[in-house]
């Protein structure tokens, strides 16, 4: 973001999303009725079964449609990947999002490959919306309900494995990171709601923070109601635990956040954890809230509300 807000602004009247804000996809319209959605995502392997690689990467970049209330239509690969590597591993990873794209109905439909020192790999995803339902992350309103569709504290219990002091990936987790977001998309687009994002690497203050700057408003997360993976708050406590990107989204969002006496420190933590292949972050209008949650549940999608969004107060986000 610090070296979009160098480049010029964009001037095209069919771009209804562009880099002038921290939405989740691009959005051009072609038509009256149809839009354009297009996202990019890719990153070093966060897990270590190449299958599951694949799977997860596919759909976290999934996720980018789906928090736009968008349709995936196809996708196409990124790859970096080491000379001399076997390339069975490359396969691995492949066939891994393939089968998950095949689940949200889309298909592979090229891509491109370089030698790196390390293997990166990701998807640029292409969907489709009508334009007048686009859902952005900078459309919530003062006295819309914050509801999250997974818990946090991904990037913790994935470093946690790394660091060896988990021996076994916790089905919880990993059965969280494989799973799309498109049944509560589905939810959100049914009911109407105001606004949405996905959480990822900016952790939940982050896209919250996002969604609270680009509405001009203060969003209020009650951490007693934020649902953390099992041992989240244990493993945190251990420095070697947690990700670095935990420091650099506390640096990031500097004296923006604000924090009650009485947080305790493994949920403040917490709440800046990187998550990869996060839940959507929902604000809608709280007539709407119990709807929504009861609609979601029946798509079993296990959404819990976290916050609300309040006039502009002193800090874009107020931790409870």
């Amino acid at each position: 973001m610090q070296v979009l807000h160098q480049l010029p602004k964009i001037e095209d009247k069919n771009l209804i999303v562009g880099n002038e804000s921290a939405d989740d996809a691009a959005v051009y319209r072609l038509s009256d009725d149809i839009a354009v959605v297009s996202t990019l995502d890719f990153f070093p392997p966060m897990v270590d079964d190449p299958y599951d690689f694949g799977v997860i990467t596919a759909a976290n970049a999934l996720s980018d449609i789906y928090a736009m209330g968008a349709k995936p239509l196809f996708a196409t690969a990124m790859v970096c990947f080491p000379k001399g590597l076997d390339l069975d591993i490359l396969a691995t990873i492949m066939k891994g999002s393939i089968d998950k794209l095949k689940e949200a109905g889309i298909v592979i439909a090229g891509g491109h490959s370089i030698e790196d020192k390390e293997i990166k790999y990701g998807l640029s995803i292409t969907g489709k919306v009508a334009p007048d339902k686009v859902i952005k992350n900078s459309s919530a309103k003062a006295g819309d309900i914050l509801i999250l569709t997974k818990p946090i504290g991904i990037g913790v219990i994935t470093s946690a494995i790394k660091s060896g002091k988990l021996k076994e990936e916790p089905p919880l987790v990993f059965a969280a990171m494989r799973e799309l977001n498109r049944a509560a998309s589905g939810a959100m687009v049914e009911i109407g709601v105001n606004a949405c994002t996905d959480v990822t690497g900016f952790g939940l203050l982050g896209h919250a923070s996002e969604m609270a700057e680009g509405a001009e408003l203060t969003v209020r997360i009650y951490s007693k109601d934020v649902r953390i993976f099992e041992d989240a708050d244990k493993f945190v406590m251990k420095k070697k635990n947690r990700p670095r990107a935990i420091e650099s989204n506390k640096v990031f969002l500097g004296d923006r956040v604000s924090f009650s006496e009485d947080v305790e420190d493994a949920m403040r933590m917490l709440l800046f954890d990187p998550q990869t292949s996060g839940g959507l972050l929902i604000a809608v209008a709280k007539e709407k809230a119990e709807r929504l949650l009861s609609l979601m549940a029946t798509k079993g999608v296990s959404g819990f509300t976290v916050g609300e969004v309040v006039d502009r107060r002193e800090f874009v986000v107020e931790v409870f």
